[in-house]
């Protein structure tokens, strides 16, 4: 008999029985199990380091864009961002020259080490209480980055995915800290900074999270100020500006069917400058150039109906979820560039999402775990086909991109639906109806606090 909090005896409540009772149990005990977890993690990045190893795919850009980049940064012949302009921001650097502490000759397995154990970290941070919306949140993650294969590790945006993975889920608790992560990963890869709008908008200590990632910023950049750096620190923002329209962009799915069926000026061709497969035809330029106002429109709009929802009385945790997918999701949906590890993108959204709001984030987790899974079909293995291209490659293609706008408007509507903390409270769900049982102390996410 156990004491209830007004000190009187309290009865047990009995479970009714269940078929397949005892086999749940035990896959509720091993999925929870830390053991299980830390197995699946280690298996999952094995799985898809030794695929791209093995096939030769994936990895193209560590070895032959990032590595050189590295050399002559480590030698003192060309640094990035600092005497040369560059196509990302100039913390990208850091973790491009780390590798480099395995040998030079050992560049790529160092590279895949290094992304490993920032995963790990950013699961380590996941899963800690093992509360049943985190085993969840972390299970998924190891699923999609099965799904989206050797390219979820293969690329600059692995980095930025696991610190934003890390800021989110920090973001409630150490606040300071979070910010300084989120604005640490903008300056590697750009578009965490639609997470950082995103708790802008969300969270009531909103000028605290602009002082603090200011701050950041500026401390960042003085770096390579000090070092002379000039303009060659803003490079990243003008040296996109110019280039075309990527084959596996949304935009470019209308010139893609064209080239499919040879219509005439629909070309499929290799930019050896920015090293990626375009595409060009008629309107291709006027189109590219109209991607920045739409972007800006989108989440001009988008931002509005997240102060919309924040206005009505939404908890942050119906909020920041949301508004950080329809943000991150419209960062892609409206690129010209279109390239696939931006699907690493979605990831941490989707894992807060879960951690937050568990089934009632179902949805869009599945729409993720799809788009990841097109993307690994498209890219690597069948890639060859989009270069020809083949009409079912354009096809899946064309279904993959459609995804990004379907997870966009479950978003947006998401965030128009009027959701009253009342309401948000009841979809905390006890721990016997989720797949694993946390453990006994362990409380749902609370969402009570509310800007």
């Amino acid at each position: 008999m156990g004491i209830d909090a007004a000190g009187m005896d309290a009865a047990p409540i009995p479970v009714p029985a269940q078929p397949g009772g005892a086999d749940t149990s035990t896959l509720r005990r091993v999925g929870s199990s830390p053991l299980s977890l830390w197995i699946g993690f280690l298996v999952v990045h094995l799985v898809i380091g030794g695929l791209g190893l093995l096939q030769h795919t994936g990895f193209g850009d560590v070895f032959w864009v990032y590595k050189p980049w590295a050399q002559l940064a480590a030698q003192g012949t060309e640094i990035v961002g600092l005497n040369a302009d560059w196509v990302y921001p100039f913390g990208a650097i850091v973790p491009i020259m780390l590798p480099l502490l395995f040998g030079e000759d050992n560049y790529l397995g160092g590279w895949l080490t290094m992304v490993m154990l920032l995963n790990a970290a950013a699961f380590a941070v996941l899963i800690v209480g093992r509360e049943p919306r985190r085993l969840v949140a972390a299970w998924w993650w190891l699923g999609f980055l099965l799904l989206l294969g050797p390219i979820a590790v293969g690329r600059l945006d692995a980095v930025s995915g696991s610190l934003a993975i890390v800021g989110l889920l920090w973001l409630t608790f150490h606040e300071r800290a979070a910010v300084v992560v989120l604005t640490i990963a903008t300056w590697i890869k750009v578009w965490p900074a639609a997470i950082i709008v995103a708790a802008v908008i969300a969270m009531k200590t909103r000028w605290r999270i602009v002082v603090t990632g200011a701050v950041t910023s500026l401390v960042i950049v003085a770096v390579p100020l000090i070092f002379g750096g000039g303009m060659h620190v803003l490079s990243f923002i003008t040296t996109q500006t110019d280039r075309g329209i990527q084959i596996e962009a949304p935009v470019a799915t209308f010139w893609m069917w064209q080239a499919a069926f040879h219509v005439p000026d629909a070309v499929v061709y290799y930019d050896r400058d920015l090293l990626t497969f375009q595409v060009t035809g008629q309107g291709t330029v006027e189109a590219g150039s109209l991607m920045n106002p739409l972007l800006a429109l989108t989440v001009l709009v988008v931002s509005l109906v997240g102060i919309r929802s924040l206005r009505r009385g939404t908890p942050y945790t119906r909020i920041l979820p949301e508004l950080s997918l329809a943000l991150v999701t419209a960062f892609i949906a409206f690129n010209k560039v279109g390239s696939p590890q931006y699907i690493v993108w979605l990831a941490a959204p989707v894992v807060i999402g879960l951690v937050y709001q568990g089934r009632g984030f179902k949805t869009p987790a599945i729409l993720v775990l799809t788009t990841a899974a097109l993307t690994q079909l498209i890219y690597p293995y069948l890639y060859d086909g989009l270069l020809v291209p083949l009409p079912a490659m354009v096809a899946a293609l064309t279904a993959r991109n459609l995804m990004y706008f379907v997870v966009l408007g479950w978003t947006i509507g998401a965030l128009w639906r009027k959701r009253h903390r009342d309401e948000a409270a009841g979809d905390l769900l006890p721990a016997h109806a989720w797949p694993f049982r946390s453990a006994p102390d362990a409380h749902p996410v609370p969402v009570s606090e509310a800007p």
